[in-house]
């Protein structure tokens, strides 16, 4: 997912998650439903829903195990409605895709970590906020998020549609306009700036972007339909 704005963490931060934080998630989901989240989310789908339409909206893996493809329809929809590309917002969920999403494990880290991002866009608390302002989803919260994969979604459509906004009409370097969302996405607006001035991306923004060109084929099957 932003920096201060977005996580900077890298999937090696998760490889060496403190004992502390599993053994508290393990306590909490030793005394919860496995078969549902704490919290139905708003935009859920009814149970009846058919298969080929996917999961409900903001349905919550208990293993914390999913596939991001799975969400192509959320992905395509919010795609839409923000003016990005389905196939970068899907790639975002897969370079994102670096820690187990499950609600209970996320609450429990984010007691370790206040600033720890939620949801399967790893989104902070104040990038929702700003993204949030005069749209659909003003009325919602970040602590939604590991609950609410719809809403993770739909947040992170807009937050790289501002990040689109932000973008010069020209920039410098070979990297593309999308390859710049998605680094804006993870560093922040500031940053993207400097990378479209020329400024090259250091280790944590490289890898970033070597993970979305990896995860970039994939993610186009994934929202073709």
């Amino acid at each position: 997912m932003v920096k201060a704005e977005r996580r900077r963490g890298g999937r090696a931060r998760w490889l060496v998650l403190p004992v502390v934080a599993l053994a508290a998630w393990g306590c909490v989901r030793g005394g919860s439903d496995t078969g549902s989240p704490a919290r139905k989310p708003a935009a859920s789908a009814s149970a009846s829903a058919s298969a080929s339409a996917g999961p409900a909206p903001g349905a919550s893996s208990p293993s914390g195990t999913y596939d991001p493809a799975d969400y192509a329809p959320q992905v395509r929809k919010y795609a839409k409605q923000a003016g990005i590309s389905a196939q970068l917002l899907m790639a975002i969920l897969y370079n994102e895709d670096y820690k187990p999403h499950d609600p209970a494990f996320e609450r429990s880290w984010q007691k370790y970590k206040p600033d720890a991002a939620f949801g399967i866009a790893n989104m902070h608390r104040a990038a929702f906020d700003q993204t949030k302002r005069g749209r659909d989803f003003a009325g919602r919260k970040w602590e939604e998020l590991p609950d609410d994969r719809a809403l993770a979604v739909e947040a992170a459509a807009w937050y790289l549609h501002d990040m689109s906004a932000q973008l010069p009409a020209h920039w410098a370097g070979s990297l593309s306009r999308d390859e710049l969302m998605a680094l804006g996405y993870n560093a922040g607006g500031g940053n993207m700036a400097a990378f479209a001035r020329g400024v090259k991306p250091g280790s944590q923004a490289s890898d970033y972007l070597t993970r979305l060109r990896d995860n970039w084929k994939k993610s186009g099957t994934a929202v073709a339909g």
